[in-house]
This record gives structure tokens, C-alpha cells and sequence, in this order.
């Protein structure tokens, strides 16, 4: 049964993933060939690039904290439907899998995420630019059909009251809960120091990759002229080196070494991948950065972890949410900082000749983020009268 029903939560996801990052490097030449007049690149593109980012990162922002407290009280399947979204799958994977299972457990469903992205990119690899778009949204329209038909809900709802009140009455209660419903999430982490301190890595950590990963690609056709075959065999080459590390790796040393120095290890890791990208001084460079995926990609299963063991099973995804949308703080922060220092050194008016500048700041970044996984606390979550605490005061974000 448990398997099952993992196979029906994890086959959809799996087709979204592939279906969303098959469109990610063709992208690349669409946005530059309008908007740029036949140039390798521009600062429209980066500042279009950069914006697209900025309302997104608004969007996760509010709405992710939100997801984790829905999906705890009005169970996984809905939220799932509605967003088809990557900020709720642990959530939902912690319900079926037992708890000193989970890094290995989230390693593996990471290193899925990854097995998607090679997929997504060998199709856009060979496919051409006229048919990606209609393939993609072919596959993306069978997820939610798919879910409605197979996916079990894994919660058990409660029954909720003032089913009947007015809208302007529905609009106010679900405005002040949601108040409190964060408030609630903030004290949850913030009375944890293994949640804190997490919270801080998962924000510098997001900073500076989210900064990478939404200049890289329009960077790498600046700088090395690259088109969507080699930003496709670059993806290609992290994805297959996540699939190593997070499926046959990561559960094998996990039990030996733990999380904590797993996720030091995969920031290491980050920094070499940001500094060879910032320095690249010829176009194999890239793919020798690339290769640095195998180690970096064990941050997010090891932050996922770690979170994990450090909340209850009724805590997760006010857990998992607020920190999801502490990454989503950063990534709207990232693109505010890097468009304007990419656009810059791109451009003949910059200072010194360093193209991938803005790729060694945020770099730094990185840094900060490994300083404070160093000093982190592990520790598991306080017992069941104490969670009570936080836990009886609690009421549903709607009701």
C-alpha cells in the first residue's frame, strides 16, 4: 500500500519536472532573439530575465508559508492539484516515510527531481524550438488529470465549522488567521535552534544559487556563446551527477556521517561550482563547473532532513513551509542584486574584465551559508506535552 501510494505521489511530479525544465534552455535563445537584435546578449534580456524572477519570488513568498498550514489542515491532494508545486512534496513524503528513513528518503526523491531534469533536457537537446513548447504543455496538462484520478490524500481532515459565513466575513477571518497562522509557524522555528539556524543557511544558501541560477544560462551565451544544445548538456551533466550523489550516495554515508556534515560538505561544494562559473576563462570551464552538481545537490535533501527530524509529524508543513518561504525572501531578493551586476560586466562599460563578477559574489553568499551550518544544533523535537503548547492554540487558516 505504502508503496502505491508513493508511486501515484511521485510518477506525476516526476512528468511535471520533466515538462517544466525541458523548456528551460530554449528560453534562453527565444527572450535573446527578440529582444536583443541578433546580439549574444543584452541588458533587456537580463533585466526581463531578472524581473520575471522578482514577481515570482513576491508570489512564493506570500503564498508558500500559506501551503505548508493549508496542507496540514486540509491534507496534501488539494494543495498538490492546485499548485502542482515541488514546496509541498516533503510534506507529503514525511507522512509515509518513518522518520530515521527520511534523509535517504528525501535524497532519493531529490535524485528523482534530478533524473526528471536529465529527461527534460535530452528532450530539449533533440527536439526542435517549434514543438518544445507544445510538448511541454501536453505533459504538464497530464499531472493534475493524473493526480485527480490516483492520488491518494494522506491526511485525515477535521471537520470545519462557519461553512455558511458571508464573503466579506470569509475574506476578514481568513486575513486575521493567516496572521496568526504565521506568527504561530515563527514561533515554532524560532523556539528551535536547529530550525533557526537552518532557516539562516536555507536563506543565504537560496541568495546566492537563485542569483546564479537565473543569470547563468544568458552569462554562459555572453560570454561563450553557448545556444540551448550546450546549455542542455550542461543541465544534463548536473542532473546525472544529482542522481548519483542523492540516490546511491547520500543514503549510504547519511547513516554514518548524518546530515549536518553532509549539507558542510554539498556547500563546499556550491562555493567551488559558483567560483569555477565566476572564473571560467575558456568554454570547457563550464562543464568542469557542472560536474560540481554531484556534491552541491546534497543540500537540499540534507536541509529537507534536517528539518524534518527537528519538527513533530503534525508540525511538518508549518515547518517546511516557513522555511520555504524564508528561500523565497531570498529569491526575490537575488534577482534585485545580480541583474543590474551581471547586465554591468556583460556590457563594454564595465569597471575590469571579470564577465561572471556577479556569479563570485554571490558566491559569497554561499559562504555565509556554510559558516552557519558549521555552528548548527541538532536536535530533535521537544516532546508531545510541549509541542501541545503551541499546538492547542492553533486553528484552522479557514474555516
Amino acid at each position: 500500500m505504502a508503496l502505491r501510494l508513493l508511486l501515484h505521489f511521485l510518477l506525476p511530479l516526476c512528468v511535471h519536472w520533466v515538462g517544466k525544465e525541458m523548456t528551460v534552455s530554449v528560453l534562453v535563445d527565444v527572450t535573446t532573439a527578440a529582444l536583443c537584435s541578433g546580439g549574444s546578449t543584452c541588458a533587456e534580456v537580463i533585466y526581463i530575465n531578472g524581473l520575471q524572477q522578482t514577481i515570482v519570488g513576491i508570489f512564493k513568498m506570500v503564498v508558500l508559508p500559506l501551503l505548508g498550514q493549508l496542507a496540514d489542515e486540509y491534507g496534501r491532494k488539494p494543495l498538490l492539484m492546485i499548485t502542482v508545486s515541488t514546496s509541498i512534496f516533503p510534506i507529503g513524503f514525511a507522512d509515509v516515510v518513518d522518520e530515521s528513513m527520511r534523509a535517504a528518503a528525501f535524497s532519493c526523491i531529490t535524485g528523482l527531481l534530478s533524473a526528471s531534469h536529465v529527461l527534460g533536457n535530452i528532450l530539449a537537446r533533440f527536439l526542435s524550438e517549434n514543438c518544445i513548447f507544445e510538448v511541454s504543455i501536453a505533459i504538464l496538462i497530464f499531472v493534475p488529470v493524473y493526480m485527480q484520478l490516483f492520488l491518494v490524500e494522506t491526511v485525515r481532515q477535521a471537520p470545519r465549522q462557519d461553512q455558511h459565513s458571508t464573503g466579506c466575513t470569509m475574506i476578514f477571518k481568513v486575513l486575521q488567521e493567516r496572521c496568526i497562522s504565521m506568527k504561530q509557524a515563527g514561533t515554532l522555528v524560532l523556539r528551535s535552534s536547529t530550525l533557526k539556524g537552518i532557516s539562516i543557511v536555507s536563506f543565504f544558501y537560496e541568495l546566492g544559487m537563485s542569483g546564479i541560477s537565473g543569470i547563468l544560462l544568458y552569462y554562459l551565451k555572453a560570454a561563450f556563446g553557448f545556444d540551448k544544445n550546450q546549455f542542455s548538456e550542461v543541465l544534463m551533466m548536473v542532473g546525472i551527477g544529482s542522481i548519483f550523489s542523492q540516490m546511491l550516495v547520500l543514503p549510504l554515508v547519511n547513516p554514518w556521517v548524518g546530515e549536518k556534515l553532509i549539507l558542510c560538505i554539498a556547500l563546499l561544494g556550491s562555493i567551488a561550482y559558483a567560483l569555477f562559473y565566476g572564473l571560467a576563462w575558456a568554454s570547457w570551464v563550464p562543464y568542469l563547473s557542472a560536474s560540481f552538481g554531484v556534491i552541491y545537490a546534497l543540500v537540499t535533501p540534507a536541509t529537507c532532513a534536517i528539518i524534518s527530524n527537528a519538527s513533530s509529524s503534525s508540525n511538518q508543513g508549518k515547518a517546511q513551509g516557513f522555511v520555504a518561504g524564508i528561500q523565497s525572501v531570498a529569491s526575490l531578493l537575488s534577482p534585485l542584486a545580480m541583474s543590474p551586476l551581471t547586465s554591468w560586466f556583460l556590457s563594454s562599460n564595465a569597471p575590469f574584465d571579470c564577465k561572471g563578477f556577479s556569479i563570485i559574489c554571490a558566491s559569497l553568499c554561499m559562504m555565509i551559508a556554510l559558516c552557519y551550518a558549521v555552528l548548527l544544533k541538532e536536535e530533535k523535537p521537544a516532546n508531545e506535552e510541549s509541542k501541545n503548547s503551541i499546538e492547542d492554540v492553533e486553528a484552522p487558516l479557514l474555516s
